[in-house]
């Protein structure tokens, strides 16, 4: 394919030894580093070397039911980041924080020092939570309602923007001779008030480097959609066709005006998980490797929390039962949604279904060349279907240190992607400036 005038933007979403369920029981991984923060270091590393925008982790606040088969993260993500902010100089560092079992302050705070912590590479995966198993940690009996949750989140946010917003850039005085750590005039209470949060501020750490940290989303509901448009700069998204990555993506867009926001101040990374070999049959070879080692009763539970069934018992080789419609879901709406589809329109057995989802739970897997997924991001990016790409490796650290060492370079070839930072910040590999507080003279108030 030929070079392209404009390039666009990669994030590495780590999980574990890799992103397929089984892939810590293949050859390839180490299942013991599962629990080595030196690992997660050295992921971080390998990103950058591969000069990608930033790194990615997920989180659930749960063990759930996947313990004896596998486990969705080991360690809280801010903190994590916070390590891996040390063995880094550029890579940006995004963790998924609930808004839904969190409050403001506390959160906006461990975002701050994150920012101050790794020289303004921080970013907030804004989540409202959608298992019950999450629900029962934090003392209720069911999964809050999906309207309710957007609601809080919206609030939750707004609050977190202004304890951003309570240190203006310039508040830091540090002189020593005068005796004068920061100018109280321009450190400020916010005084939020309402029947969800009373929060009197200020935040007792000061602005970050990027004012504030990048804000990322992924819920594709039409609550979801709408509280992207209004407040995220990046949106991860599962979407396994380029036609419904391009209605998404013009659905997304089209929301923003609204706002008065404008098409490049959010962008779009639709997820890839990845196999990559010398040659398409010995990538379509690997991918099967990880299939056969899928454990059916995990993946059974895995299923059952995706659709809100119990399909424990169902036979493997049979289609899925009858389904709920997506109003009637209170969990995840969009990856519902996604995954009846899927088996609807492929015909799919629950067992040729649970293969589909082993490698990225809804996020499509592409088995090729490192020609061919270059030719398939380019496509994708090209058509209007997305701004960047979330990969996900199958698994780790190899499957990252294919795509950094083998895909990458293909791409800035082309003139897709860049070849060195440009930027010192997060929010600067985006694309998007430092925010100035809102009680900064002059300053346009930032939602």
């Amino acid at each position: 394919m030929s070079p392209s005038p404009k390039t666009f933007h990669l994030n590495a979403f780590l999980m574990g030894v890799g992103h397929h369920e089984a892939a810590w029981r293949h050859p390839r991984t180490e299942e013991r580093r599962v629990l080595d923060v030196k690992h997660f270091q050295e992921l971080g590393r390998i990103a950058e070397r591969g000069k990608l925008d930033s790194v990615f982790f997920a989180d659930g606040l749960a063990v759930g039911p996947r313990i004896q088969r596998n486990t969705l993260a080991v360690f809280e993500p801010v903190t994590l980041l916070s390590a891996i902010a040390a063995a880094t100089e550029h890579i940006g560092l995004i963790a998924t924080a609930s808004t839904t079992y969190n409050e403001p302050f506390n959160l906006a705070r461990k975002f701050a020092s994150l920012d101050h912590i790794s020289g303004g590479r921080a970013g907030w995966n804004i989540v409202t939570s959608g298992s019950v198993d999450e629900a029962y940690n934090f003392g209720y009996d069911a999964i809050p309602e999906h309207a309710r949750r957007y609601e809080r989140a919206t609030e939750f946010v707004d609050v977190a923007l202004q304890l951003w917003d309570s240190w203006e850039s310039s508040a830091v005085v540090l002189d020593p001779e005068a005796g004068v750590f920061a100018d109280p005039d321009k450190v400020h209470t916010i005084d939020y008030d309402s029947d969800r949060f009373r929060v009197r501020g200020p935040l007792n750490s000061p602005r970050g480097p990027q004012g504030r940290p990048l804000l990322v989303q992924a819920g594709s509901s039409e609550s979801g959609k709408e509280f992207a448009a209004r407040y995220a700069e990046a949106v991860f998204t599962a979407q396994r066709t380029l036609e419904e990555g391009q209605r998404f993506y013009r659905d997304l867009k089209s929301r923003l005006p609204k706002y008065g926001r404008g098409a490049d101040e959010l962008k779009v990374l639709p997820g890839l998980v990845p196999y990559i070999a010398d040659t398409p049959a010995e990538a379509l070879a690997l991918e099967q490797e990880f299939t056969d080692l899928i454990s059916p009763d995990y993946a059974l539970r895995q299923l059952s929390t995706q659709l809100g069934i119990d399909l424990t018992d169902h036979p493997l080789d049979a289609p899925l039962p009858p389904l709920p419609v997506e109003s009637e879901i209170e969990g995840n709406k969009s990856r519902f949604t996604l995954v009846k589809e899927l088996a609807t329109q492929e015909q799919l057995t629950v067992r040729q279904l649970i293969g589909k989802l082993g490698g990225g739970r809804g996020h499509r897997s592409f088995a090729g060349t490192p020609e061919q997924i270059a030719d398939e991001l380019q496509t994708w990016f090209e058509a209007d279907a997305a701004d960047g790409f979330n990969i996900m490796p199958p698994y780790l650290p190899g499957g990252l240190t294919d795509f950094v060492d083998r895909v990458v370079p293909i791409l800035q070839e082309r003139g897709l992607f860049r070849t060195e930072y440009t930027a010192d910040t997060l929010r600067g590999h985006y694309g998007l400036a430092p925010v100035e507080s809102r009680f900064a003279a002059g300053a346009a108030i930032s939602a």
